[in-house]
């Protein structure tokens, strides 16, 4: 399961050319026999995905990759309530035995030196708290990129997607792996 914002759900994207649905298209080409969920929302911000995390339970997922935060970035949004949000979503997945990745977002750079510190350290604190992976940067490759998104700037086109989901690849393959090995511990 991918659980995050228009960046998962794929904001301004057809069908099969969101992230999860291209990760699932890489994943089956490697030989992964898997079903990526899209449990994204456009809009959300930390707190919003805090408030449905229930519902994406309810989906039963093996593993997660947390990606939510671009929305706290852009709209200014004080990072320690980033870091609580984020810090109970994280917590919630564990508490249910589903391994985690954490997927990092970075502040725009027009916020100031003392917010974009305080945001860009959500991220890897967080990961360290939990003992979760963490893909530092979810756009990594294709932030401010004119080729690879769409004409609001904001949001990659399907060609940006293919890049995130060639540089995640590798973290997502180490998620599956410890999701067996969970599941195995687990009888499942």
């Amino acid at each position: 399961m991918v659980f995050g914002d228009s960046l998962t759900h794929g904001y301004g994207l057809s069908a099969g050319e969101p992230f999860p649905d291209q990760l699932e298209v890489a994943l089956r080409a490697r030989e992964q026999k898997v079903t990526v969920i899209n449990s994204g929302n456009s809009g959300d911000t930390t707190a919003s995905g805090r408030a449905r995390v229930e519902w994406a339970l309810a989906d039963r997922p093996d593993a997660v990759i947390v990606e939510l935060g671009a929305n706290d970035g852009l709209r200014g949004l004080d990072p320690a309530q980033t870091y609580e949000n984020l810090d109970a979503i994280v917590k919630r997945f564990k508490a249910e035995g589903i391994p985690v990745l954490l997927a990092g977002m970075l502040a725009p750079r027009n916020l100031g030196p003392e917010y974009v510190e305080e945001f860009d350290s959500v991220f890897p604190r967080l990961a360290a708290k939990h003992d979760v992976p963490l893909y530092p940067f979810f756009l990594e490759g294709v932030a401010l990129n004119p080729d690879l998104n769409q004409a609001d700037g904001t949001h990659p086109n399907k060609e940006g997607v293919a890049v995130i989901v060639s540089k995640i690849l590798p973290k997502v393959e180490e998620l599956l792996a410890a999701a067996r090995e969970t599941g195995a511990r687990h009888g499942g």
